[in-house]
């Protein structure tokens, strides 16, 4: 963006608090409509094979949560579906653009399977490959709400938006698993709450806010700067119920994280934009996802508001990667 545009990313960023008008942050309601179904925090785990797995998705969705399965096991993908349907939950899937995810497609339609969302989840989601999957699938599956990305621009968010997508998602390399800004010199890394912004201002649908999470804090900033849901990787990798190998070190607990175009997803070393991590081992996600609901209640009542969509109204001040300044942990 180089036209004079005031780029930022969240640790730049203090949301201004307002008079609370309740009396308890609990009496703040956090759950956000999104697509065909309401969830009960506008967050979603990362769509990653070291993030998401067949129990997690079911678990997620029997306590009223969002969750994209990710895609790098394709063959799976349709008795998923058939089996989440038969557990009376949503199914919510991934694909490609590459030819042999039309078939998919096909099934779907030909056998009136149809997923409730399906997410195109590819690196640099705008162009004419992803434009073209977005218009195949909204003819066979024209119920289902699909999500596109990832784009950084406001002419990818309206060009997916044109072709037919009902939400895209905003982040190209921004999360901690992603090397992309090194690797290509492009990417949202280091101004994504900004691109968001940008972005949000210029869609007539949902965005999904993909990548920079740090903190609990950064969904309530993602809120504000238009994020109707924001997808999280390191924060929910580590916990019993992602996959990923648990070790010690040092008398600490670990597990492995890595991004979905590392070497270790790809099983190659070929156009590599991904690593590999190792994040503290956090015990059962329930107590994360609590945690975070905890957290956006209180982040509702700093913003005078009693609802998500409070947060949009507040100010905010740039302090330029003040936040953590000085703070020990």
């Amino acid at each position: 963006m180089n036209n004079g545009l005031t780029v930022f990313d969240y640790e730049d960023v203090q949301l201004v608090p307002r008079k609370c008008v309740i009396t308890s942050r609990s009496q703040a309601d956090t759950s956000v409509q999104f697509g065909p179904m309401t969830f009960k925090i506008p967050v979603v785990p990362a769509n990653m094979q070291t993030v998401i797995d067949e129990p997690l998705a079911k678990h997620l969705a029997e306590k009223g949560f969002f969750y994209v399965m990710h895609r790098f096991e394709p063959e799976t993908r349709y008795d998923f579906v058939v089996k989440m349907h038969q557990a009376g939950l949503f199914a919510s899937i991934s694909i490609g653009v590459k030819a042999d995810e039309h078939a998919l497609i096909e099934r779907f339609a030909a056998e009136g399977i149809i997923p409730e969302y399906i997410t195109i989840d590819i690196a640099h989601g705008h162009s004419e490959t992803v434009m073209d999957m977005i218009k195949f699938i909204k003819a066979r599956l024209p119920e289902t709400f699909l999500i596109a990305g990832n784009v950084a621009t406001p002419e990818g968010v309206r060009d997916l938006e044109d072709a037919g997508a009902d939400a895209t998602k905003v982040g190209v390399g921004p999360g901690k698993a992603c090397i992309t800004k090194l690797k290509t010199g492009f990417g949202t890394g280091g101004w994504q709450l900004a691109a968001l912004r940008l972005c949000a201002k210029a869609a007539r649908k949902p965005i999904v806010t993909d990548g920079g999470i740090r903190y609990n804090g950064d969904i309530a900033k993602s809120i504000r700067f238009g994020a109707d849901m924001v997808m999280i990787g390191s924060l929910f990798a580590g916990h019993d119920e992602t996959p990923g190998e648990k070790f010690e070190i040092d008398g600490e607990m670990f597990k492995t994280y890595f991004g979905s175009a590392s070497q270790f997803q790809k099983g190659e070393y070929s156009h590599v934009e991904g690593k590999k991590l190792f994040v503290p081992y956090r015990g059962s996600i329930d107590g994360t996802l609590q945690e975070m609901h905890e957290d956006l209640q209180s982040a509702i009542s700093y913003a005078g508001g009693r609802v998500l969509k409070d947060l949009h109204q507040v100010d905010y001040v740039i302090v330029k990667n003040s936040i953590v300044n000085g703070d020990t942990y």
